[in-house]
């Protein structure tokens, strides 16, 4: 199993230091936040894409891919109902996709909460119809890219919009590409009924990406989920994508969070019942 961390962890670390130190702990792969580099992809030069790359080779780490993509932005929403909003949302996306691919990133998630929000007065079905309209949109510049966009259901706390791993499904399979797949996040899955190692059994056909936190917005460990029998489901149905911690919660400190998650993590595994 191969395990990342989201750069944005680091917060105001200059990259090179906090890729450095990712390579310390033993992560193999960092996933990186667009909006740690620049407030728009756009603006990201292909000297500093290029200046990226290297620093993640010069420590070891593979660059797994973007999330956050629509963080801190403005002018862009996957649910509007003005169709000139949703086309300008899909250019954007493939913007960030040819981003993606210069530092040879291979995973998009897409959570981006305020930004998928259904506005007053769309229906949910309707929603669904505007969010698939913009994928479909931009298929063509994954396929040409060999990027997959993978999918986040959040919980209701944070959007209206894709709020369980059934309904990320619905939408991905309205795509119909296999581009477009599903990512799964443990602090988002604690909010559903049914317990994150069974939607792990469920939907692991789909699934792409994954990301470990705790409910408590912190690192794994950090908190009471436990996360032996989300390791062991993830063995069982055969995962091979990354592992990626994420954190919210940065108050344990940057170092004991980057450090301590993995650790637990490590030890998780060597409890495993299914070897």
């Amino acid at each position: 199993m191969k395990f990342a961390i989201c750069n944005e962890t680091f917060q105001d670390w200059p990259l090179e230091r906090g890729f450095a130190f990712a390579a310390e702990c033993g992560y193999e792969g960092v996933e990186i936040a667009p909006f740690t580099i620049a407030p728009y992809v756009t603006q990201i030069s292909q000297n500093t894409r290029s200046a990226i790359r290297q620093q993640a080779h010069q420590a070891g780490l593979e660059i797994v891919g973007l999330h956050w993509l629509l963080a801190k932005t403005e002018g862009f929403h996957l649910t509007s109902p003005n169709a000139e909003i949703r086309r300008h949302t899909a250019d954007y996306l493939a913007d960030l996709c040819r981003f993606c691919a210069d530092v040879e990133g291979r995973v998009m998630v897409f959570g981006s909460p305020k930004q998928r929000d259904i506005p007053e007065g769309i229906s949910p079905q309707q929603a669904m119809e505007y969010a698939a309209e913009v994928f479909q949109r931009l298929v063509p510049v994954l396929e040409k890219h060999q990027v997959i966009l993978a999918v986040e259901p959040l919980a209701p706390s944070e959007t209206n919009f894709l709020c369980t791993a059934a309904e990320a499904v619905e939408l991905i399979q309205r795509i119909g590409s296999p581009q477009v797949r599903l990512h799964l996040d443990c602090k988002a899955m604690s909010s559903e009924k049914v317990p994150i190692p069974d939607l792990i059994r469920q939907y692991h056909q789909l699934l792409v990406h994954f990301h470990a936190n705790d409910p408590n917005r912190q690192g794994p460990g950090f908190g009471q989920l436990d996360f032996i029998p989300i390791l062991d489901a993830l063995k069982q149905v055969g995962y091979q994508g990354w592992v990626s911690v994420e954190v919210f919660d940065y108050s344990p400190g940057v170092e004991r969070l980057a450090k301590e998650s993995l650790q637990y993590l490590q030890a998780c595994l060597k409890k495993l019942p299914h070897k």
